[in-house]
């Protein structure tokens, strides 16, 4: 980002930015993406749609960043010096309400980022690039540990294994995902999968 841009983002404080993406969730759970306009989200906050552009330049990488912001931590935070221990720490990271409400806002999602190519991109540079990557990097240290066998080859499926069990627990059992049955997931499937004891 070039130093005139920025200073144009600069303008709005932290504590700013985080109302903001408070109320575009708020919105998102209200109406969806693709009734959320810009003009609704700065009559919400009492902003200009100027700044809400200058700021963020679309809807698209507003709700991504809003959704980014609204993780109670970042994966690449997580090092408990084994690799179960990451994954229940990441399991951890939030509560069962917080979870269910994140799960249906992408449920009701994902058929936008699948029409609207602006949010399909941001979500990749703000959500899904990161947070793949900081895994990646978990299962490195995993296999440097002598944890993970280097030709597993479970190693490449990780992320589909965790993201699957968040993404289809309502769609299988009607019934939201919660930490336990995360954690008991993680113990039954994707820790054998590649070798790692679980208990």
């Amino acid at each position: 980002m070039t130093d005139a841009a920025t200073a144009r983002r600069s303008r709005i404080t932290p504590e700013r930015a985080a109302e903001l993406y408070q109320a575009v969730l708020d919105l998102l759970r209200e109406v969806g993406y693709d009734a959320l306009t810009m003009d609704a989200v700065a009559a919400r906050t009492r902003s200009s749609k100027a700044t809400l552009y200058r700021q963020w330049g679309g809807k698209a990488e507003l709700v991504a960043r809003a959704i980014r912001h609204s993780k109670p931590a970042r994966i690449s935070d997580v090092d408990t010096g084994s690799l179960r221990g990451d994954f229940h720490a990441i399991v951890r990271h939030e509560d069962d309400c917080a979870m269910e409400q994140n799960s249906a806002l992408m449920r009701g999602l994902a058929m936008a980022v699948h029409s609207s190519p602006d949010l399909l991109a941001a979500f990749r540079e703000q959500l899904i690039e990161p947070e793949t990557t900081a895994l990646r990097v978990m299962l490195t240290r995993a296999v440097d540990r002598g944890e993970v066998a280097p030709d597993n080859p479970a190693l490449p499926f990780v992320v589909h294994m965790m993201i699957g069990a968040f993404a289809t627990r309502a769609l299988i059992d009607e019934q939201p995902p919660t930490q336990d049955f995360l954690s008991s997931y993680i113990d039954a499937v994707v820790l054998p999968a590649l070798g790692v004891p679980t208990a």
